[in-house]
């Protein structure tokens, strides 16, 4: 038997069956889907339209390689795509990876135009870049899009993701926020929102709406488990309340300048909590505090565990760099943290970095994001801060200094003496288990690779 429903019936019924789901549903509005009853089909389109004008493709291109390479001609070397956020300014969003090492930038609008574009500023630890449209004396008639608190979402939320992927023209996809406040694929400042929309590569830099069009995340990459580095429902968008704090710096001073506390956070885990006896499994706990530094003067010690921070619960160290990485110097952070069974709060300050590369303390030095401290007759790592050139050069805490730059480290005055007479990279004899290796620090960190991170 075949079923056939007229339009209206088939509201009728959709309607009915979405109000049996809950009482909340069916008091949120008359007809909880929008309906276009001109057509006779549920459909977005009515609040996303106005938006999709302000999606723009951006092509950048660099000096072509080769024998026949010209300076003078650039070829297009990378893709994606980028939102109108400002019109009158001609400002558009796109990620970093998309304009890294561009020279020439061009933006595609949905209606055909093609324009120059100059970058105004890009931001790595976010992915986040600025370009600005050059007017060519054709009017620019730019759309912008609205944009919303990203604190407000909730997993559930429908996500529509716009942008140009793998060579097609503009494309719309739909999904749901699958999470929020994800963090540990790589970046210096992560506080992903995650959502299950289709993104493909050239999606790099779109945005991320709302059910009413309004913007609400940066598409920016996609945690892929095959080879090819394709769509598996686990795509990721920075969400507005990074991304505008990083492009208005951007905009009104070409960088984003941030400061530090001086603490060094790790993710709880379970094994930490349960030898803590702390019945949770989310928070960050202080590994390392600077000699000094803003976060001695609040008083935080190893092993607190800090719960809650500007009123945002934190889920992992992740939470915290989120935090403080759009914090900018001078601000101060109300801090919640848990220490021997019992909540505190704090005021913890956010100052300009200490260009200093090494930090002594009256039994502690901080050099290169590490931090060394006397154990038993050695020296020992007892702590390494995510993405600082001790991190990415590998070296853990743990590990026993036996010497650096070829000088033995009986203590961590020598080790101190010896790091501060390093010019550039530092070598490190290290003991870890049974073996022994040379694990070279080098002031500037290198660029970060993350196999299972696929830019969109």
């Amino acid at each position: 038997m075949t079923l056939r429903f007229s339009a209206a019936a088939s509201l009728t019924v959709a309607t009915a069956l979405l109000a049996a789901a809950g009482p909340v549903l069916a008091q949120s509005a008359p007809t909880v889907l929008p309906y276009d009853a001109r057509r006779g089909v549920f459909s977005f389109a009515a609040g996303l339209e106005s938006s999709l004008p302000a999606v723009v493709k951006v092509t950048t291109l660099g000096q072509s390689r080769g024998p026949s390479s010209d300076a003078d001609d650039p070829k297009p070397y990378a893709s994606g795509s980028g939102v109108v956020i400002d019109a009158a300014q001609g400002l558009v969003i796109t990620n970093n990876h998309v304009v890294e090492n561009g020279r020439k930038f061009t933006v595609d609008l949905i209606d055909g135009r093609l324009f120059d574009a100059v970058l105004v500023g890009a931001d790595k630890a976010t992915d986040i870049a600025v370009l600005r449209i050059t007017p060519d004396g054709r009017p620019l008639n730019l759309k912008q899009v609205q944009t919303v608190d990203s604190d407000t979402l909730r997993t559930g939320d429908l996500a529509f993701a716009v942008g140009y992927p793998l060579g097609l023209d503009q494309t719309l996809t739909m999904g749901v926020i699958s999470g929020l406040n994800r963090s540990g694929l790589g970046d210096a400042v992560e506080d992903y929102i995650q959502t299950d929309a289709a993104v493909n590569s050239g999606n790099s830099g779109g945005p991320l709406l709302d059910s009413r069009g309004r913007l609400i995340g940066i598409n920016t990459a996609i945690l892929s488990g095959g080879m090819g580095g394709g769509n598996d429902g686990i795509a990721f968008a920075v969400p507005t309340r990074i991304m505008l704090y990083v492009a208005d710096q951007l905009r009104t001073q070409g960088e984003v300048k941030r400061g530090e506390t001086g603490a060094i956070f790790a993710s709880l885990t379970p094994e930490q909590a349960r030898r803590m006896r702390l019945g949770i499994v989310r928070g960050a706990v202080v590994a390392d505090v600077a000699p000094g530094s803003p976060a001695e003067r609040a008083g935080l010690r190893e092993d607190d565990v800090i719960l809650r921070l500007q009123g945002r619960p934190v889920a992992n160290a992740g939470s915290i760099n989120a935090t403080v990485g759009v914090a900018a110097p001078g601000s101060s952070l109300s801090v919640v943290y848990l220490r021997g069974g019992r909540e505190a709060t704090t005021a913890l300050a956010v100052e300009p970095p200490v260009e200093a590369p090494v930090q002594v303390g009256a039994d502690r030095v901080l050099a290169y994001g590490a931090t060394l401290r006397d154990m038993e007759g050695e020296v020992q790592v007892s702590a390494v801060e995510a993405g600082t050139p001790a991190a990415q050069a590998g070296l853990l805490a743990g590990d026993l200094v036996l010497a650096i730059d070829g000088v033995a480290t009986a203590d961590i005055r020598a080790a101190a003496r010896a790091l501060e007479a390093a010019a550039g990279s530092v070598a490190l004899e290290v003991r870890r288990g049974g073996d022994t290796q040379t694990i070279t620090l080098e002031k500037t960190p290198r660029e970060k690779t993350a196999e299972e991170k696929t830019p969109a």
